[in-house]
């Protein structure tokens, strides 16, 4: 007897993500399946969206998706900022100069 094969459901992805995925894949140089496995996606995917985005604009024409873009290129930034800060504080703390163990002078 044939075991029942989990169906898993079918992931969407919004247009947004599709145009980026295609763009950072056309402008790292590596390959489809290397960058697929990162998004999580396969390869053939990441075919068929640049062929779905190659003739349509890279704009977003309503009102509601120029604010639903905006907001999300604001939270995107919130979030760069603070990983940036969180990097500083790291690259502070790496670079101070290690103190005597006892804590004293060596005079």
């Amino acid at each position: 007897m044939r075991e029942p094969v989990e169906i898993k459901p079918r992931r969407k992805f919004d247009p947004n993500f599709k145009r980026q995925a295609v763009s950072l894949w056309l402008e790292s140089g590596r390959s489809a399946r290397e960058l697929a496995q990162e998004l999580g996606v396969r390869a053939n995917q990441l075919y068929r969206w640049k062929e779905q985005y190659r003739s349509t604009p890279t704009q977003p024409q309503s009102p509601a998706e120029l604010q639903a873009e905006v907001a999300a290129l604001r939270r995107e930034n919130t979030l760069l900022r603070q990983q940036r800060e969180v990097l500083k504080k790291t690259l502070g703390i790496l670079s101070d100069p290690q103190s005597n163990a006892t804590g004293g002078s060596m005079s």
